[in-house]
C-alpha cells in the first residue's frame, strides 16, 4: 500500500517569494526616479483621459447652444488630448529606461552573490540555468517596478470614471456597477492560472537551458560515442511540456480577452440604454449621455488592467528564478590583517565538513609549519579536494577553524587572503583575453611581464607559449591549447601571485612524469617560498614532501613522512599501487624512496 501525498510545505515557496520581492523592491530602489517619473506620466496621461468625456461633453453642449465660451472649449478639448498622447509616449520611453536599468541591477545582484559564495554552493545551479536565471529570467522580472507604476496608474481610469458615472447620473452608474463582480472575477481568475503556468513554463525553460549547456560542454564525447540523436531527443524532451505551458498560458490570456471582450459591449449597452431613457426624461443633457458613455468606455477598461498585471505576474514568477541566485549564502570576510613577514604556518583545529547531511572531514587536527610542503594523499573520495578548499578558504567549515600565522581565514579581508593564498587546480578555466592576461588574472595591482614569463618558465609554459602566433599576445580563443598546456598555464597563473600558501589541487594531474617533475623542483627554487598543500596522486609528489596527510574515509588515518608511513602502512602502499605500477617505479621506491623518486622524474 503506497503512503498518502505528503502535502507540500509552503514555507520554502513563501521564503521564495519573499526573496523575490525584496529583489524587486531593490531594483525598483534603484531606479526610483525614473520609476516615479513613469508613474508620474502615466497617472498625468490618466487624469487627462478622466477630463477628455466631460470637457468634450461640455463643449458640446456649448456649441449646441452657440454659446460664445463654445470654441474655447474646442480647444480645450484638444489640449487635454494633446496632454494625453505627449504623456503617454513620455511614459513609453522611461518605461524602456527603467526596465533596462532594473535588469541590470537584477543581474548585477545575481551575479555578485554567485561570485561572493563558496564554489559549492555556486555549483548548486547547473550553468544552463544560470545562464537562463541571469539573463531571460532577469529580463523578464526586470519589467515589474514600470509595470507596476503602469498596472497602478491604470486603475485610476476606471474608479475615477465610476465616480464621474456617479456625478452625472446614478442610475447610469448603477448599470455599469452590477457587471464590476463578473469582471473583478475575471481578474482574479486570471491572476492565479497565470502565475502557475507561467511558474511552470520558466522551470521547463531552466531545466532545457542546463541539458543544453552540458551537452556542448561534453560535445567531443558526445560525437565520439555516436550518441548525437540520443542526446537531441533528451535535450529537447522538454519541449512538448512547454508547449503545453505555453499554449495554456496563451489560453488563459485569450480566454480573458474574449470573456472582457463579450462583457464591455454589454456593460456599454446597458449605459447607453440607460442613459437613453434618462436622456428622453430630461434628467440628462446631450452633453452629459457623450460623457456617460464614454466614461462607461473607460469604467469598462478595467479590463485593460489585464495587459499590466500580466506582465506583474510573469515578472514576478521570473524574478522566483532569479531570486534563487540571491539566496545563496555569502562567504564573508573580516578586516583583519596577516603578521608581516610570517612563515605561513597553517592550523586546522577540529574542522567538521558538512555535505548533504553526512560529515565529509571529521576531527581533522593539524598543524603545518611555515615554509614546508605537505602533500595530501588518499583514495578517491577521501576528502582531498576538500580539504584543499577548506585549506585555502574556498569553502568554510562547518565546525572548527583554519588559522593561517594565527589569524583565522574567516577573520582575514578579502584582500589579505587572495593576497595571500593562492591555489591551482586540477582543470583550471583560462581567463582574460590573451595568455598574458590569462597569466596575470588575480588581485592587483597585477604582475608585469617580467613576472609573468617567469611565472611561465617555472610551470614550464614559456616555451610552447612564445611558440604560439603571437607569443604571450596570443588570444586565447586563438591559441590551440592541449589538457596539459591549459594545466602548466594555470600553475603559472598560481605561482605568478604566489603568497605564504600555496594550495596546489592535483594541478599536474595532466602533465607528463617529466615535465610534472620539473615544475615541483620549479616550485620549490624559482617561486617565492612558502607553505604548500599538494593534493598528491602522484608517488613523486609525495616522495618529495616534507609532510604527508594520509586521509581516509573524512579522517586523518596517519601523518609523517613518506618513509615511515611507506615501511610502516601497507595500506599506504597499496594508495599508490596504481600509480607506482604504471611508472613502474615501485620497486625504486621500496629501496631508497629519495632515489625512486629521482628516477621515476628522470624517466
Amino acid at each position: 500500500m503506497s503512503p498518502p501525498d505528503a502535502t507540500p510545505d509552503p514555507a520554502p515557496a513563501a521564503a521564495e517569494a519573499g526573496a523575490a520581492d525584496r529583489a524587486l523592491l531593490a531594483a525598483a530602489r534603484h531606479s526610483r526616479g525614473r520609476t516615479a517619473a513613469v508613474l508620474g506620466c502615466a497617472v498625468g496621461a490618466a487624469a487627462a483621459a478622466l477630463a477628455e468625456p466631460a470637457v468634450l461633453g461640455h463643449a458640446l453642449d456649448l456649441l449646441l447652444r452657440r454659446a460664445p465660451a463654445g470654441p474655447a472649449w474646442t480647444v480645450l478639448c484638444a489640449a487635454v488630448i494633446a496632454a494625453e498622447v505627449l504623456l503617454d509616449a513620455a511614459a513609453a520611453r522611461l518605461t524602456g529606461a527603467v526596465d533596462g536599468r532594473s535588469t541590470a541591477r537584477l543581474r548585477r545582484l545575481g551575479l555578485d552573490r554567485l561570485l561572493r559564495t563558496a564554489p559549492h554552493h555556486a555549483a548548486r545551479h547547473a550553468p544552463g540555468e544560470t545562464a537562463a536565471r541571469l539573463t531571460a529570467h532577469a529580463t523578464e522580472a526586470g519589467k515589474v517596478p514600470a509595470a507596476v507604476a503602469h498596472a497602478a496608474a491604470a486603475v485610476l481610469p476606471p474608479l475615477g470614471a465610476v465616480a464621474a458615472l456617479l456625478l452625472i447620473d446614478p442610475w447610469t452608474a448603477l448599470a455599469f456597477l452590477a457587471g464590476v463582480p463578473l469582471l473583478v472575477l475575471l481578474l482574479r481568475s486570471f491572476a492565479r492560472d497565470t502565475l502557475s503556468s507561467v511558474a511552470r513554463y520558466q522551470q521547463v525553460q531552466l531545466a532545457t537551458a542546463g541539458r543544453l549547456v552540458e551537452a556542448l560542454a561534453g560535445a567531443r564525447t558526445i560525437a565520439a560515442a555516436g550518441t548525437v540523436d540520443r542526446e537531441r531527443a533528451r535535450i529537447l524532451a522538454g519541449l512538448p511540456e512547454l508547449t503545453t505551458e505555453g499554449r495554456r498560458m496563451w489560453q488563459v490570456y485569450g480566454g480573458t480577452t474574449a470573456r472582457s471582450a463579450a462583457l464591455m459591449p454589454m456593460l456599454l449597452y446597458a449605459v447607453l440604454a440607460v442613459g437613453g431613457i434618462r436622456l428622453s426624461a430630461g434628467a440628462i443633457g446631450v452633453g452629459e449621455l457623450l460623457a456617460a458613455t464614454r466614461y462607461a468606455a473607460l469604467a469598462a477598461g478595467i479590463g485593460s488592467v489585464t495587459g499590466a498585471l500580466a506582465a506583474v505576474v510573469r515578472g514576478r514568477a521570473a524574478a522566483r528564478r532569479t531570486a534563487a541566485l540571491l539566496a545563496l549564502p555569502v562567504l564573508g570576510h573580516g578586516r583583519a590583517e596577516l603578521p608581516e613577514g610570517g612563515p605561513g604556518t597553517l592550523e586546522l583545529r577540529g574542522v567538521r565538513v558538512v555535505r548533504g547531511g553526512s560529515a565529509v572531514l571529521r576531527d581533522i587536527d593539524l598543524v603545518v609549519p611555515g615554509g614546508s610542503t605537505v602533500a595530501v594523499v588518499g583514495r578517491s573520495g577521501a576528502g582531498k579536494t576538500l580539504l584543499a578548499a577548506v585549506a585555502g578558504r574556498l569553502a568554510d567549515p562547518d565546525a572548527g577553524q583554519v588559522l593561517l600565522d594565527g589569524v583565522p581565514l574567516r577573520e582575514l579581508s578579502a584582500g589579505a587572503l587572495r593576497r595571500e593564498v593562492g591555489h591551482a587546480f586540477d582543470r583550471p578555466v583560462l581567463l582574460g583575453n590573451t595568455v598574458a592576461d590569462a597569466i596575470a588574472f588575480g588581485p592587483d595591482p597585477g604582475p608585469g611581464p617580467r613576472a609573468v614569463a617567469a611565472a611561465a618558465r617555472a610551470a614550464r609554459a614559456d616555451r610552447f607559449v612564445r611558440h604560439l602566433p603571437h607569443g604571450y599576445g596570443t588570444r586565447l580563443a586563438d591559441a590551440p591549447l592541449s589538457g596539459g598546456e591549459v594545466q602548466r598555464l594555470g600553475l603559472a597563473r598560481a605561482f605568478c601571485h604566489a603568497g605564504r600558501l600555496l594550495v596546489l589541487d592535483d594541478a599536474t594531474s595532466s602533465l607528463d612524469t617529466v615535465t610534472a617533475g620539473e615544475v615541483e623542483r620549479a616550485l620549490a627554487r624559482d617561486v617565492r617560498p612558502g607553505t604548500r598543500i599538494v593534493v598528491a596522486h602522484r608517488l613523486s609528489s609525495a616522495v618529495r614532501a616534507d609532510l604527508v596527510v594520509w586521509l581516509e574515509d573524512g579522517r586523518i588515518r596517519a601523518s609523517g613522512s613518506h618513509g615511515a608511513l611507506w615501511r610502516d602502512e601497507p595500506a599506504y602502499r597499496a594508495v599508490f599501487a596504481a600509480d607506482a605500477q604504471d611508472d613502474d617505479v615501485r620497486g625504486d621506491v621500496r629501496g631508497d624512496a629519495g632515489a625512486g623518486a629521482d628516477k621515476e622524474v628522470a624517466r
